[in-house]
């Protein structure tokens, strides 16, 4: 068999390939595919090739591009940064010149407003080894400096010279142990004497018990020390405590706070006002009256309110009718308040012209005698009261001509 198979081994070998041909085909037939076999077998062959050739073409690639484009990209944001640094640069130098602009008006604002002559300085140093609180200025004799002179800025009071060099001096602070200064509170004007204590506060001593002095209140410089000139900002009032004898205030200094850069040294002070705390209760303005048509101005003083005025002009109706408001016996007949009386709710006669005139035009008749101050007998009565009167009863006999219009307004 064996030998057979060997003999015929190329017959056997094609007849295989024929059988397999065959059953492919029917498998293919069978699953409906119209790719060939041949090229579904060549293409899953190839594939895993083609794929890993692929893999490592873009793999290198892909490192190669994005090592270059990380080294583009390090050197854009190192230039970012280098720029972003320099605009932060360049506007902290803008803010800084800004704020010594804003600090120069300051200062020129406050020598203008200030009667005192004064020496402007630069702070160099501070000298807290000394045993003192207290600064160096750029300032001495030469600039014409003295102990003993004050020194502050628009914001109070920092400091008295202690020492003069020839080109500086040492200024002792406002919150030094050894320091003092008289002081008057803005609003209850109390006066005491202004104290460091050697911390960032200060005390005001020797103010009696029961005096006045609230907590926020600001203290003025009153110019008793003759170091100060009154009215200058000294410090606000954080608390007080009722003491035995004197009271225990203490006040945070408004002039050493902010640490100033530049201060003015007063060579000749001269005193000026404590401002005046501006009132919460204000009382509101009522304009006056406006004229009226014929230009007529209320007679009534221009504090007073409308009630006021409308009660005044009542009391001159009733006066003009011989009434008195307040006065008149029970049962007596009020004034009519709608009468119209020249200068008081109707336009003032012109100069000249009569009372009786223009009372004839309203009563009619001869009821009116006397003109303008008053009325005398309204003759026996009013037939016809003029345009809106109507008729009304006759006066009774005895009566005057005011109780007869009092009569016609009630019966009207």
């Amino acid at each position: 068999m064996e030998s057979l198979l060997h003999r015929y081994r190329n017959i056997s070998v094609l007849f295989v390939a024929i059988l397999a041909q065959i059953a492919f085909i029917a498998y293919q037939v069978r699953q409906d595919n119209d790719v060939p076999l041949l090229r579904i077998w060549a293409v899953s062959a190839v594939t895993p090739v083609a794929t890993a050739i692929e893999n490592l073409r873009s793999g290198a690639f892909g490192v190669v591009g994005d090592f270059f484009t990380a080294h583009g990209s390090r050197d854009e944001s190192r230039t970012l940064r280098r720029q972003m640094g320099e605009l932060r640069l360049r506007n902290k130098l803008l803010e800084n010149e800004l704020a010594t602009a804003q600090k120069a008006g300051e200062l020129a604002g406050f020598r203008a407003q200030t009667r005192s002559t004064l020496i402007g300085a630069r702070v160099i140093g501070t000298t807290t080894g000394m045993g003192t609180r207290s600064v160096l200025i750029d300032r001495g004799t030469f600039s014409g400096v003295r102990r003993g002179m004050a020194v502050v800025t628009p914001d109070g009071i920092v400091g008295k010279v202690l020492e003069v060099y020839p080109s500086a001096s040492q200024v002792l602070s406002v919150t030094d142990a050894g320091f003092a200064a008289a002081v008057e509170s803005q609003k209850n004007h109390t006066r005491g004497v202004m104290k460091g204590m050697g911390s960032s506060s200060a005390k005001v001593d020797y103010v009696p018990s029961g005096q006045k002095v609230e907590k926020g209140e600001v203290f003025y410089t009153s110019g008793e020390d003759r170091v100060f000139p009154r009215g200058m900002p000294a410090g606000r009032v954080t608390s007080v405590e009722e003491g035995t004898t004197f009271q225990n205030i203490y006040i945070d200094p408004v002039g050493a706070d902010a640490a100033p850069e530049e201060v003015f040294v007063i060579v000749d002070p001269v005193h000026q006002e404590i401002p005046a705390v501006v009132a919460t209760d204000t009382p509101v303005f009522l304009a006056p009256d406006a004229k009226g048509a014929s230009g007529d101005i209320s007679q009534t003083p221009t504090n007073a309110t409308q009630a006021d005025q409308l009660v005044d002009q009542y009391r001159k109706i009733g006066a003009a009718q011989g009434h008195v408001i307040g006065v008149g016996a029970p049962g007596s007949l009020p004034p009519n308040f709608n009468l119209k009386v020249p200068g008081v709710n109707a336009p003032a006669l012109p100069e000249g012209a009569s009372g009786g005139a223009g009372g004839r035009g309203v009563f009619g008749g001869s009821g009116l005698a006397r003109g303008g101050s008053g009325f005398a007998r309204g003759g026996s009565g009013f037939a016809r009261g003029g345009s809106g009167f109507g008729r009304v009863a006759p006066r009774p006999a005895g009566a005057s001509g005011s109780q007869a219009a009092n009569v016609g307004a009630v019966q009207r």
